[in-house]
């Protein structure tokens, strides 16, 4: 009996590595995922002027899979009491583990010129909870990705840290 050659190991350590992946794939791709779910938590204002504007938005997404939830990226649609706040799309990973929860802080730029004072005094109201609506979906996966759609609704009890008008 021959010595396995270098290709022969290769090509065992790829077929193995595949195999211990499978299971999670299931749980992705078969009947048993549960999409997570994703509530917006605070929004903190960096610097608002009237022309830029930027904020931090943070997620709280919560897993409800047997397995961790890698998150290649976030594209949303923010509203906050019925106003465009912000839409796009991140690019940030994230991990969310096995049946817990995890934050997702985005960067914002915006142009809300016209809306900037009423977002910012929106934002200022300490003590008020502040209506919210989220839409958009979640890129998650490694090898195999797959797109989870998101959408929910609720209020900011305390959305902001720190406001910084120009």
């Amino acid at each position: 009996m021959s010595a396995p050659t270098m290709k022969q190991l290769i090509k065992t350590g790829l077929l193995l590595g595949l195999m211990t992946m499978l299971p999670g794939c299931s749980t992705w791709f078969g009947d048993g995922f549960k999409s997570p779910e994703v509530q917006l938590t605070k929004v903190e204002v960096i610097k608002a002027r009237a022309l830029e504007q930027h904020f931090v938005l943070r997620y709280r997404i919560d897993n409800p899979n047997n397995v961790s939830l890698p998150i290649r990226g976030l594209t949303y649609r923010v509203q906050l009491e019925n106003v465009e706040l912000a839409s796009g799309d991140s690019t940030v990973w994230a991990e969310i583990p096995a049946n817990g929860h995890a934050y997702y802080e985005v960067p914002v730029q915006t142009n809300l010129w016209k809306q900037a004072k009423q977002v910012v005094r929106l934002l200022k109201k300490s003590g008020k909870p502040i209506h919210y609506n989220l839409d958009g979906e979640i890129r998650s996966g490694m090898m195999f990705g797959r797109t989870v759609p998101i959408s929910s609704q609720g209020e900011l009890s305390s959305p902001v840290t720190t406001v910084a008008l120009d």
